[in-house]
């Protein structure tokens, strides 16, 4: 476990790092101007933030000293790459679940499997509620699942790295929680669909290859 709690910015770095590792392979390790673009972005981030190179810096150097990001040097640019599996002791779909948790906020496990599936690929909700369990019940706990709010389906869990949530911070009126619920659904439909599309498109073009009429 890490020394310390982290900071709001600190967090966002080290899970910004973790993304771009597995969504843009070709320019990782980042730049610091990719870095600050990648925490100042306006999609995928709650809260949004406005970053800039003197507050990434000065926020590296923090987290350089906790071995939570390591600088690469070498060529014309410094680069900086994450090291928060080692760091923690945590394997590759727990760092991409308290990733997505620094990035997005609270989230369910179904959310979670959804918006992190870029950074890793879930079977089921099953087995991120599994991450999700051994990471709540270490010495340390990192995560913590919250009461479900009134009208909610389901419990969101949260991230511990930058300290202890307060419940009424991250609580929401009914209302909104089930339309957070069915925005979360309506995704992950649109998702699912796409696919079912892409494999009915694979399928065409290989009948049409073998002369056959599916």
């Amino acid at each position: 476990m890490i020394r310390r709690t982290l900071t709001a910015l600190e967090a966002r770095i080290v899970a910004v790092l973790v993304e771009k590792e597995s969504t843009v392979p070709d320019t990782y390790p980042l730049s610091l101007n990719a870095l600050c673009a990648g925490c100042s972005q306006k999609t995928a981030r709650d809260p949004v933030m406005s970053v800039n190179e003197a507050q990434a810096l000065a926020a590296i150097e923090e987290l350089k000293a906790l071995s939570l990001v390591v600088e690469i040097s070498g060529t014309r640019t410094v680069k900086f790459e994450h090291n928060l599996g080692r760091a923690l002791g945590v394997p590759g779909a727990a760092v991409a679940l308290l990733a997505t948790l620094m990035l997005r906020g609270p989230q369910t496990a179904a959310e979670l499997r959804l918006h992190s599936e870029r950074l890793h690929r879930f079977a089921d909700v099953s087995s991120v509620e599994g991450f999700l369990d051994e990471l709540a019940g270490k010495a340390e706990p990192m995560v913590r699942k919250l009461p479900r709010a009134p009208g909610a389906r389901e419990s969101r869990w949260v991230h511990l790295l930058c300290g202890e949530v307060q419940i009424e911070a991250t609580g929401a009126e009914p209302g909104a929680t089930a339309a957070a619920a069915d925005a979360g659904l309506a995704e992950e439909v649109a998702v699912l669909r796409a696919e079912v599309a892409e494999l009915r498109a694979r399928l065409d073009r290989l009948a049409a290859a073998l002369g056959i009429e599916v």
